[in-house]
């Protein structure tokens, strides 16, 4: 029955297969080497929150739990290198593997130390917030076939307009306003030389984000320089967090994850309707018909230009509330170029999540994980530059689109402009 599988294998399936096989074997062996090279001694996982409270430090043997934990990894990869893995069952054992291997990373990292687990959890849901924000803008704009290169843009102007807005006006609420009117105004101007103009999509995305930058600039060079300008204009402060009853009180998680402000809630409600809507909408499916095959769409009485336009303006929104995160949400400031290239790490994130909402978020959380993990090992003073965690979402990516885990294939009319 094996050999019978195994010859029914389309090329394509067992190149795909062998490219994820020899990616998780490599992984898996370092891990391996990794655990050999563990010092003797424990692991202290801080449980405790931030507030002191919780059961305490978790002490795990770090070379044993290492070694076992590579030892899974590697029999994982050789699985999917032998068979292949698919169904709910890779989806499991990929979890899994990814498990493994960042346990086992961390007690040869911080063999005989502490390791803040706690400050993991909470740093890389808050760095995660404006990713998986700015990544949701890019799935509901490239669905409906206009590819997204000024996400950035649209989270500098979102973040300025937060920090000025809220600042002036006293009110985080005219703040987030503000912020979302901004992303709108930078998804229109996109929407319009797109759609409207024809132009280049790429080209203009990059216009846009060097726009963004050189308008937020000149506005804080601006208003920073009047006399108290810093203090009229640019203090809004942050929102307080807010504990959901009941789920706040739970050990470890509550305080860590339970505990946020109304930003990051927005985020998690923006992934939950944004999968529904674009699955089990009728409007969802417009947007992704003008995505894949615009003309059919045409000619069963969809208004492909419409759409296009509104899926790009609610990305916008959506952008701005991720730009708004940055100022209100954490830093209680607004800085020249502060998104830092997260936008294109959001863009990123959707090519990872082969642009689906629950897979650019998934992929927008590893990053923010890896972004927080940066701090965390440059306090644990590891022999590994941090420079390299930095390049791990562009690599990522890059053995994504090269087809290492699997088919990745954008909407077929993504970046094609429509003449009705």
């Amino acid at each position: 029955m094996e050999t019978r599988t195994a010859a029914l294998e389309s090329p394509a399936h067992r190149q795909r297969r062998l490219r994820l096989g020899v990616l998780l074997l490599i992984l898996a062996i370092t891990a391996v080497v990794l655990a050999l090279y563990t010092k003797s001694g424990s692991v202290a996982f801080r449980l405790s929150a931030p507030d002191g409270s919780g059961p305490g430090d978790l002490h795990v043997a770090a070379k044993p739990t290492a070694l076992v934990l590579s030892v899974v990894a590697l029999a994982i990869a050789v699985a999917q290198l032998w068979r292949g893995l698919s169904g709910r069952r890779a989806a499991v054992l990929f979890a899994a593997f990814g498990i493994a291997f960042v346990i086992a990373f961390i007690c040869w990292a911080a063999s005989g130390k502490l390791f803040p687990l706690t400050n993991q959890i909470q740093g890389t849901l808050a760095l995660s917030t404006p990713l998986i924000l700015g990544a949701l803008a890019g799935v509901l704009c490239e669905r409906a076939g206009v590819i997204n290169i000024a996400i950035e843009g649209q989270l500098l102007a979102g973040a300025c307009a937060a920090a000025i807005v809220a600042s002036v006006s006293g009110s985080f609420l005219v703040g987030v306003v503000a912020a979302l009117v901004a992303g709108v105004f930078m998804a229109w101007l996109l929407a319009v030389f797109s759609i409207r103009y024809l132009v280049n999509q790429i080209v203009l995305g990059v216009v846009l984000v060097v726009f963004a930058t050189g308008v937020t600039g000149f506005l804080f060079d601006q208003l920073t320089g009047l006399r108290d300008g810093s203090a009229r204009f640019n203090s809004p402060g942050t929102m307080q967090p807010i504990a959901i009853p009941g789920l706040s009180a739970i050990p470890v998680l509550g305080p860590t994850v339970f505990t946020q402000t109304a930003l990051v809630y927005a985020m998690v409600a923006g992934v939950v309707l944004i999968a529904l809507v674009l699955s089990r909408t009728r409007w969802g499916l417009q947007v992704r018909a003008v995505g894949e095959h615009p003309r059919a769409a045409a000619t069963v009485g969809i208004n492909v230009l419409r759409v296009r336009y509104q899926a790009v303006l609610v990305a916008g929104a959506v952008a701005g509330l991720g730009g708004a995160y940055f100022t209100i949400g954490s830093t209680g400031g607004f800085s020249k170029e502060m998104t830092a290239g997260n936008g294109f790490i959001a863009l990123a994130a959707v090519i990872m999540g082969r642009w689906h909402p629950l897979g650019a978020t998934c992929a927008a959380l590893f990053f923010g994980f890896t972004k927080a993990l940066q701090g965390q090992l440059q306090v644990l003073a590891t022999p590994i530059p941090t420079e390299v965690l930095q390049l791990t979402p562009y690599l990522l990516t890059v053995i994504a689109v090269a087809g290492a885990v699997g088919q990745v294939r954008p909407p077929k009319a993504d970046g094609e402009p429509y003449i009705p």
